[in-house]
């Protein structure tokens, strides 16, 4: 294989005309240039120079090889280029995976700042719900996930940087007795029909949770797979529900939401990065804008 180094060696011979004049432009010896040059000659089983009058002129093979050695200087200096602009964050591609109810309120104004500090930043980004997307920060396919995240949930080398924690609120029918109520004792709904809104995972284990702390399991008739669906069945009087605060933007004129206590079911909602991941500038850039939106 070529050795790129005398390659240019060579060039730097054939652009300055004499071994000396290279040599004093590489700050090398003349007879260390002569030594590469006939190296190289060696590698490429065939001359490279031959010589003119005092100095020294390039062979058809010496041309050559003086014409792909510009072509590597510039792609190498392209490549440092390319890799001070990654390391510095001004290019680059993140993936991103997020939850439903993030992407509205968290996520999207957070990507929308970050286009405008690092706009040669590309995101891939995808809709997770219902999957753990835990596993994809881990082993690499993904660079940050929004999740939802239980305190005994093992992490290993997975940050989680805490965005915000989101409150569960009640959600009722307009007209049924707890209506009138400012905020709601969990027990007082243990006889009721419940409308469920939650996949199985953490968001699921909070309301559970909650529900088994006030004494009761909850009795749910009708799964739905968004809140806005779910929403409707409890305007329609099919039930009564338990739903994020971020997940009610939009509200059915049909139902009521209420505060609720002893306990007030809440989901802490993280960003989980890898550790070795946390030195790209784009990706910390990212989790202060997802921070900042999350305070908003």
């Amino acid at each position: 294989m070529l050795d790129v180094r005398r390659m240019q060696v060579l060039r730097a011979v054939v652009t300055s005309g004499s071994v000396t004049a290279a040599a004093a432009n590489l700050g090398y010896t003349p007879s260390a240039v002569s030594q590469q040059v006939a190296a190289l000659e060696k590698q490429a089983g065939t001359a490279l120079l031959e010589r003119v009058g005092r100095g020294v002129q390039p062979t058809a093979a010496g041309r050559l090889l003086t014409e792909h050695a510009g072509v590597i200087s510039r792609n190498i200096a392209e490549a440092e280029t390319a890799l001070a602009d990654l390391r510095e964050g001004r290019t680059g591609r993140l993936a991103v995976r997020y939850f439903a109810t993030a992407g509205g309120t968290i996520v999207a104004p957070a990507l929308a700042d970050l286009r405008h500090t690092h706009p040669g930043v590309q995101i891939d980004l995808r809709l997770i719900d219902p999957e753990d997307p835990l596993p994809e920060v881990k082993h690499g396919r993904a660079d940050l996930a929004v999740v939802v995240q239980l305190p005994d949930r093992p992490r290993e080398d997975v940050r989680l940087v805490h965005l915000l924690d989101d409150p569960y609120r009640a959600v009722l029918p307009k007209g049924h007795p707890l209506a009138s109520r400012r905020v709601i004792d969990l027990a007082d709904l243990a006889a009721e029909r419940w409308i469920g809104s939650e996949w199985p995972g953490p968001c699921l284990d909070v309301v559970l949770g909650a529900c088994g702390a006030a004494g009761f399991t909850p009795d749910i008739v009708v799964q739905s797979e968004d809140y806005a669906t779910a929403q409707g069945f409890v305007a329609a009087g099919l039930g009564v529900g338990l739903m994020p605060r971020i997940g009610l933007g939009s509200r059915h004129p049909g139902v009521v939401v209420r505060k609720v206590r002893r306990p007030e079911p809440v989901r802490a909602i993280h960003a989980a990065v890898r550790e070795s991941s946390l030195s790209q500038p784009a990706l910390r850039a990212l989790l202060d804008a997802l921070k900042q939106a999350a305070q908003q």
